[in-house]
């Protein structure tokens, strides 16, 4: 919370009549302090690095980059969310099993102050936010057509038919794409089971290959395989990744 004790507040919504009347429902509540009023995701990433608020109050569906996205860029640094979304399936179904408080619209003003209350309480516990469970709940298993990746206040959005490997640094992972190298906080496991099987291979416990930027197969002087992409690149092959390159390749 700020020195003054108030707890600092973000509005994102894309629309402005929604954030309008977050305004006004927040003007009711003297602890509360509005520090942002965002249109679309990319501002709430940038607002968010700027200010670090307390609590964000966050629509789900926008164009371009959604709350859950948003939530997904911010990592930690998410103290406290409070969802604002119409009716999405995956939505509630995500907030439901993981008991995070959101508000259906339309909302009254007694609503919204009943989830304030909660945000506050949450607050106090210094609760974290449940991202990656939510994010893993609502994707349900599907795949990912994009990596984002946050490097401050700036937001990359990169397709994944334009990656062309992801190598494994620890905690992180290395993304190459288009001649440049991204670096994203999560490992290559997580991101192994969100991309698409028939496209992307572990080709060796620290490499993701995609396929397409597969060019041949090399034996090095010591026996071992390896990858050559077509930009001359080479990667290591495992025993089992060259398993999995074979299987997918004859398939």
């Amino acid at each position: 919370m700020s020195g003054t004790g108030a707890i600092t507040v973000i509005v994102v919504d894309d629309e402005s009549p929604a954030r309008g009347l977050v305004r006004e429902y927040l003007a009711d509540h003297e602890d509360m302090r509005l520090v942002a009023e965002c249109a679309n995701g990319f501002e709430a990433v940038k607002a968010a690095n700027m200010h670090k608020p307390d609590l964000m109050i966050l629509d789900v569906q926008m164009p371009k980059l959604d709350g859950f996205e948003v939530l997904e860029l911010l990592g930690t640094e998410a103290r406290g969310v409070i969802f604002t979304t119409a009716h999405d399936t995956y939505a509630l179904r995500a907030f439901n099993v993981h008991a995070v408080d959101y508000l259906l619209k339309p909302f009254s003003a007694e609503r919204f102050a009943e989830a304030l209350a909660l945000a506050r309480t949450r607050l106090r516990k210094a609760e974290p936010v449940p991202a990656r469970e939510l994010l893993e709940t609502r994707r349900d298993g599907a795949t990912i057509d994009r990596l984002l990746i946050r490097d401050r206040s700036h937001v990359h959005v990169i397709p994944i038919e334009d990656v062309d490997f992801v190598e494994s640094q620890d905690d992180y992972i290395s993304i190459r794409a288009a001649g440049k190298n991204y670096l994203k906080e999560q490992t290559i496991s997580d991101l192994e089971q969100q991309l698409p099987a028939k496209g992307f291979v572990r080709i060796h416990r620290r490499f993701l290959l995609n396929i397409a930027r597969l060019a041949k197969i090399e034996l090095s002087e010591k026996e071992n395989r390896i990858a050559i992409l077509l930009d001359k690149t080479q990667l290591p092959i495992s025993r089992s990744g060259y398993a999995k390159l074979r299987a997918v390749l004859d398939g």
